[in-house]
C-alpha cells in the first residue's frame, strides 16, 4: 500500500474518528482506524461496535492499493502537528509497520492486519429519505440538552425520532426528556416517509451534530430494525439504536397554562445567568417573584450568599415559582426569536416555554420545590 494525502483532509477525518473510538477500549483493534486505499480514494473507518464512522477522501494519489489498521489517537496526534495543507506520504512496508513521512518528519507506526477489523455489511436500502443537513441539526440541537444521564432508564438516554401528523401536514419530530425538562422540535416533511419510530443514542447524536456542523447539503437517512444510517457527502454514520419504549410525552405537555410571561430573550438569559453566579453548583433554584409587568429574580445560597435582579416583562398576574437556572439557560440558549415566552399555571406546575421565532419547537420545565 502506498499513497499520498493532504494534511487537512486527513486531519479532518481523524478528528471525527476520535469522537467515535472509545478511549478505554479493551480490544486494541477498536483503538485503531481502518485505512483502505483503492481506485483514487482513501476510505477511513472507525468503530466502537455500536457506532461506525466511514469517511472517504477522494482524488488522492495511490501508487499501490491496500489496507491496514493503525492507532487512531497516535496518527491524529502526529497529523495535527504537521503544517496545514502539506502532503503526507504513507507506505505499508510490511504487515506490521506503516511508514509516514511529511517534510522532514518520518514515523513508523505499528499496525494490526485489516482482516481483524470488525466490519458488518447491512442492507439498509428499503427505507430511505432525504433531509436538509441544517434542518436535522436544528432538531438535534433543540433537543440534545434534555437527554437524560440516568443509566437506569436507558430509553431516556437519547432522542426519540418519529413521524407525526398535524392537520394533514407531516413532520419528523424529535423529543428528549430527563423527566425534569423536555424538548420537542419538528420539521416539515414534504411527503410521507417509511420510518419506524426510533431512539437515537446520545453518543451518535453528538457525533452527528459535529458532522452536520461542517456540512451543508442533503442527508440520506435509512433505517432497519435495530440500526440507522446517515449518509452525508463524504461521510457515513451507522448506529445501533436504543432498545426500549419512549414514554407518552404528549400527556406531559401542559394544557392549561394561561398565564403568559413575555420577556426580552437576551435580558432574560443574562439576568438568570448573573443571579445564578452566586450558586456554585447551579442546583439552587432561581426564584421568580412575578407581579404585574415585573419579574424579580433571586438566588439564595447558604454557603455563598444571594443575588437579586429585576426585569421589566409583560405579565398580568401574581405568581411565585422556582426553576433550576441551568435548565432555563439551556432552553433560552436554543431560542431563535428576540423574545422568550413562558406559559405558567401555578407554583407547582411545569412551565411551557415557546419560541416566537420557531413555532415548531416547545420546551417544558418542571418547577423546583421551595
Amino acid at each position: 500500500m502506498k499513497f499520498s494525502v493532504n494534511q487537512q483532509d486527513l486531519q479532518q477525518a481523524l478528528n471525527f474518528c476520535q469522537g467515535v473510538i472509545e478511549k478505554r477500549s479493551t480490544l486494541q483493534i477498536l483503538s485503531n482506524i481502518l485505512l483502505d486505499a483503492r481506485g483514487s480514494k482513501l476510505t477511513i473507518t472507525a468503530t466502537d461496535l455500536d457506532l461506525i464512522f466511514i469517511h472517504n477522501i477522494e482524488n488522492i494519489e495511490i501508487a499501490d492499493e491496500g489496507k491496514t489498521t493503525t492507532s487512531s489517537s497516535i496518527m491524529y496526534d502526529i497529523i495535527r502537528k504537521i503544517s496545514s495543507g502539506k502532503k503526507i506520504n504513507l507506505t505499508l512496508n510490511n504487515e506490521s509497520k506503516l511508514h509516514l513521512e511529511s517534510e522532514k518528519s518520518i514515523f513508523n507506526l505499528n499496525c494490526i492486519s485489516a482482516s481483524e477489523f470488525p466490519l458488518t455489511e447491512e442492507n439498509f436500502n428499503q427505507n430511505e429519505f432525504l433531509i436538509k443537513s441544517k434542518e436535522l441539526l436544528k432538531l438535534l440541537n433543540k433537543c440534545k440538552f434534555s437527554i437524560s444521564n440516568d443509566e437506569t432508564r436507558h430509553y431516556l438516554s437519547g432522542i426519540y425520532l418519529h413521524q407525526t401528523e398535524v392537520e394533514d401536514k407531516r413532520y419528523l419530530t424529535a423529543v428528549a426528556t430527563d423527566s425534569h425538562r423536555m424538548s420537542i422540535s419538528k420539521i416539515r416533511l414534504h411527503q410521507k416517509i417509511n420510518f419506524e419510530p426510533i431512539i437515537l443514542p446520545k453518543k451518535t447524536i453528538f457525533q452527528l451534530c459535529s458532522l452536520l456542523d461542517s456540512y451543508d447539503g442533503e442527508v440520506k437517512i435509512s433505517n432497519i430494525k435495530s440500526k440507522i444510517k446517515f449518509e452525508l457527502n463524504n461521510s457515513i454514520l451507522i448506529s445501533k439504536l436504543i432498545d426500549g419504549k419512549f414514554p407518552n410525552y404528549i400527556q406531559v405537555i401542559p394544557k392549561n397554562n394561561q398565564k403568559k410571561l413575555e420577556v426580552d430573550l437576551k435580558l432574560f438569559l443574562n439576568s438568570v445567568d448573573r443571579v445564578a453566579s452566586v450558586s456554585l453548583d447551579k442546583k439552587d433554584g432561581v426564584k421568580f417573584d412575578l407581579k404585574k409587568d415585573t419579574l424579580n429574580l433571586a438566588v439564595n445560597n447558604t454557603n455563598s450568599g444571594d443575588g437579586k435582579e429585576t426585569l421589566s416583562v409583560k405579565f398580568d398576574h401574581d405568581l411565585e415559582i422556582s426553576f433550576n437556572s441551568k435548565y432555563l439557560i439551556d432552553v433560552a440558549s436554543q431560542i431563535d426569536g428576540e423574545k422568550i415566552e413562558l406559559f405558567l399555571n401555578d407554583t407547582g406546575s411545569p412551565a411551557l416555554i415557546k419560541d416566537p421565532g420557531d413555532f415548531d419547537s416547545i420546551f417544558v420545565v418542571m418547577p423546583m420545590k421551595g
